[in-house]
């Protein structure tokens, strides 16, 4: 690093550490108007343009001040001679005889030339190592953009489309299922990829799924990827500065709730997007540089998105840091006066500091007292002639610690951080808890928080028990979650099934209606609950058992579930029929398990055969390929269905019959090479 400093003129590298002191108070002034500005704005697009062209101004700042400093008739004295406006003006109106060259200081030359140095090799020092970080976490994600991901399925893939459609993006975007990450993701620059977990695909409902990835989109339409990556260059280069990362922290938490915005006025569901955002909390696992959907403070976006956050609070934050940072601005931009006018300085504080001191000393009680213990006997002496008011009442405890004790007291103890959270989220109160007690549960802080998602409250498990069922923990948040109300269940009831608690998640998860069951009963079905149940979950429609018996099929439950089940569509049975076999139910249920197919049957047919149904589906069982049908007339060997049935099972092959020949048998029929086999003679 000393030879690569040796490289610059020691001016340059003077000037460029004063850039950096000053960007000290530049920064803390820059982002006291960016945190009131933002305070005072409402929407968060306005927000996060604020926080981005502060960040902008920030990497200017620093450049800004270099030039002109580099620039200056003489950079040391420009320097150093430059101060903030405030201590200017105490500078002018105290002591106008102050102003003098800092040159004259000893101090400062000192300073400039010996600190000033180490101070640009300590930035070099770090910019080298955060590019590095920088460098290899877009290696990784090259790596996983190159990674094993496949394509969604062609229906989720429509919808992918059609929500990029209506969210008005015209770029060119790939979707893809990936098994490495476990919360829906945009990777890439000018070529976006948008990943989305099986883990996500499989644990989220369609419309939460939705959802997400209109936030992803949210992203790739906004440009989102080429701001983040400047603010990572921007951390980088001014990774020394902590308000650059509170504002790069701020940007990234708006930048959310921008996308938050998008995906509910896409969706317009507010409390399954929550939902979504509250599962995949627990899947957190995204590269840096990547934008997932579960990045950002989790709580603070569910709040706003569910309305439950307080302006008046967020204002008085947001105003109370700016005002802060204007306090560091001050005291950095003295502090750097000071260094640059020592001499100037040490005046200052002896005409601010002497009266005061003079005052102390007059009030002394004795010479032997010094000035502090003098100014301590005043202050003690005016705070006696105060007028006495009665002590103020003991502060209550915060709402944290209240809270807290609110769940101790009702038997949840020992919560961490993300419990206490999630659970204040959902609106948990120790009534709720309860009430959940006292209908015979006692869930866990998981079981807890997941009954309060689903809106389980006393009365619903009241009304479930009514109808004679006594669920535990997870069958009633299973019951819920799958929609089932008592109206159901007496709708089913009055339909004459006598569902257990299985059998009636089983149907409403499988979106049994009543209709449903009015219509397979018209057509003359009559099954009961698991048949029912079996023939929705094959997908049988009453349009799809009129289309089978207008094929002349008369098929019962089992039958038309069977043929379901198989695959078996008016088009294959008349396929079948094309080439002249009539099966039955059962004959065309054996032909598709066996994988029989029209172009099996045609070069069966081209080969000289002309099987029966039986014939066909034992040829196929058995493997006869009209490969090896082949191979056995290339050796002399003319048969009909029956035969290479049995020749295909007794494994004889042209290999063998060769083997056979060599041995000088002649005149060989396929009775006797079986014989032969069996034998095993050879």
């Amino acid at each position: 690093m000393t030879s690569l400093l040796n490289i610059f003129a020691p001016e340059t590298l003077r000037t460029l550490g004063w850039s950096l002191l000053h960007f000290i108070w530049q920064g803390f002034a820059l982002v006291a108007v960016a945190s009131i500005v933002m305070t005072l704005l409402r929407r968060a697009t306005a927000r996060y343009v604020v926080g981005v062209l502060t960040l902008i101004a920030m990497v200017a700042s620093v450049a800004i001040t270099f030039v002109l400093l580099l620039n200056s008739q003489s950079a040391l004295r420009a320097t150093e001679n430059a101060a903030t406006p405030v201590i200017v003006f105490a500078q002018k109106t105290l002591f106008a005889q102050t102003a003098q060259p800092i040159l004259d200081a000893p101090a400062a030359k000192s300073f400039s030339s010996q600190a000033l140095p180490l101070l640009v090799e300590f930035w070099l020092a770090g910019v080298l190592f955060f590019t590095l970080r920088t460098a290899g976490s877009l290696v990784y994600l090259e790596r996983l953009r190159r990674a094993a991901s496949v394509s969604v399925a062609p229906a989720l893939l429509a919808k992918c489309r059609e929500l990029q459609a209506r969210l008005g993006i015209n770029r060119i975007i790939r979707f893809c299922e990936c098994r490495w990450l476990d919360a829906p993701a945009v990777i890439g620059w000018f070529r976006p990829v948008v990943l989305l977990p099986v883990r996500a695909l499989t644990g989220l409902t369609e419309d939460q799924i939705e959802a997400v990835i209109a936030h992803e989109l949210a992203h790739i339409k906004r440009f989102d990827s080429f701001v983040n990556l400047f603010q990572v260059i921007a951390e980088s280069l001014l990774f020394f500065h902590p308000a650059v990362w509170w504002l790069n922290k701020r940007v990234r938490a708006e930048r959310e709730n921008c996308c938050d915005d998008v995906a509910v006025a896409a969706c317009g569901n507010h409390l399954g997007y929550a939902r979504a955002l509250t599962t995949m909390e627990e899947w957190r696992a995204t590269p840096a540089l990547s934008i997932a959907a579960n990045s950002g403070p989790l709580a603070a976006r569910i709040s706003r998105i569910l309305g439950l956050r307080h302006a008046s609070e967020n204002r008085t934050a947001g105003l109370g840091a700016g005002f802060v940072c204007f306090g560091a601005a001050l005291i950095a931009g003295s502090l750097l006066w000071g260094v640059s006018h020592p001499a100037a300085a040490a005046r200052i504080e002896k005409a601010l500091f002497t009266p005061v001191s003079q005052a102390v000393e007059a009030a002394a009680p004795s010479p032997k007292s010094t000035p502090k213990s003098a100014a301590m006997a005043t202050i003690v002496v005016e705070a006696d002639r105060l007028p006495q008011t009665d002590p103020e009442p003991q502060a209550q405890p915060s709402a944290k610690s209240s809270y807290i004790d609110e769940m101790k007291s009702v038997g949840l103890d020992h919560l961490d951080i993300d419990q206490l959270i999630s659970m204040k989220v959902q609106g948990i109160n120790a009534e709720y808890v309860k009430e959940m007690v006292a209908a015979g549960f006692k869930p866990n802080v998981d079981e807890l928080i997941a009954m309060k998602v689903q809106g389980i409250n006393a009365q619903y498990i009241k009304s479930i028990r009514d109808m004679g069922y006594t669920p535990d923990g997870d069958e009633i948040i299973g019951m819920k979650v799958q929609g089932i109300t008592p109206e159901y269940i007496k709708q089913m009831r009055d339909l004459g099934f006598k569902p257990n608690l299985d059998e009636v998640i089983g149907m409403k998860v499988q979106g049994i209606t009543p209709e449903y069951v009015k219509q397979i009963r018209d057509l003359g079905f009559n099954p009961d609950a698991d048949g029912l149940i079996g023939m929705k979950v094959q997908g049988i429609t009453p349009q799809y058992v009129q289309q089978i018996r207008e094929l002349g099929f008369k098929p019962d439950g089992d039958e038309i579930i069977g043929m379901k089940v198989q695959g078996i569509t008016p088009e294959y049975v008349k396929e079948i029929r094309a080439l002249g076999f009539q099966p039955n139910g059962d004959e065309i249920i054996g032909m598709k398990v066996q994988g029989i197919t029209p172009e099996y049957v045609k070069q069966m047919r081209d080969l000289g055969f002309n099987p029966n149904g039986d014939e066909i589906i034992g040829m196929k069982v058995q493997g006869v390929t009209a490969e090896y049908v082949k191979s056995l007339q290339a050796e002399g060997f003319k048969l009909d269905a029956d035969e290479v049935i049995g020749a295909k099972v007794q494994g004889i092959t042209p290999e063998f019959i060769r083997e056979a020949k060599s041995h000088g048998f002649s005149n060989l029929s396929m009775d006797k090479l079986i014989q032969l086999k069996h034998a095993n003679i050879f």
